[in-house]
């Protein structure tokens, strides 16, 4: 026959286990609704650098691609792409893609084009760079990476997408020259890709990147 004072602590037990576990299950999703949350404002703001002056009624998460490697986009690794649209009316394409060949290796790039092909902006989401050389493509530090805005594949032509001391029509880093030609040579990559898939980017079927 079991003794009732051991029936009893194991009964306890039980009930206090349960309770952890509800309690971990409560805090867990409590976690989890704060680290969407947490997601959401980071992509939002990540973004607002490259959304100004448009006008669009699309939610960017729920607009957003994976386009897995390999590709024809900068980057070895999948891009992601945020359409934005103005009720059924496309209104541009946000490309998250790498940079690679910088001086200190990749930089990880949100590049904005409009439905007509022209850049409403560049900003940069990561890099490595070596302070006060080629950390002037962050938005913070130099304005360098705003000179993008406006342009497109016709303007400047094919040989001005280039730094000003190859002959081309983009200001370079003081002392810096490597990292400049790995993000203009990015950002027009990313274009031509737009080029020739425009179609099909705004007709994707909607997915949501898991991570």
């Amino acid at each position: 026959m079991v003794d009732r004072p051991i029936m009893r602590s194991a009964a306890t037990l039980t009930a206090i286990a349960a309770i952890c576990a509800m309690l971990v299950a409560s805090t867990h999703e409590l976690t989890d609704d704060r680290i969407a949350a947490n997601d959401k404002a980071w992509l939002e703001q990540s973004l607002r650098p490259v959304l100004a002056g448009l006008e669009f009624d699309s939610g960017l998460i729920d607009s957003r691609v994976t386009i897995p490697a390999p590709h024809a986009l900068p980057g070895s690794d999948d891009a992601l792409v945020y359409r934005v649209y103005n009720g059924a009316a496309p209104v541009a394409a946000l490309f998250a893609v790498t940079a690679r060949d910088g001086y200190s290796g990749a930089s990880r790039l949100l590049i904005g084009i409009r439905a007509d092909g022209t850049l409403t902006g560049v900003h940069t989401l990561s890099h490595r760079e070596t302070p006060g050389l080629g950390d002037g493509i962050d938005r913070a530090k130099s304005d360098l990476i705003e000179q993008f805005e406006g342009r497109s594949l016709a303007d400047p032509a094919t040989g001005g997408w280039r730094i000003s001391r190859d002959g081309g029509e983009f200001d370079q880093l003081t002392g810096a020259s490597i990292t400049p030609r790995a993000v203009i040579k990015a950002v027009r990559d990313t274009l031509l890709y737009f080029d020739a898939n425009r179609d099909e980017i705004f007709l994707a079927a909607a997915t949501e990147d898991d991570e």
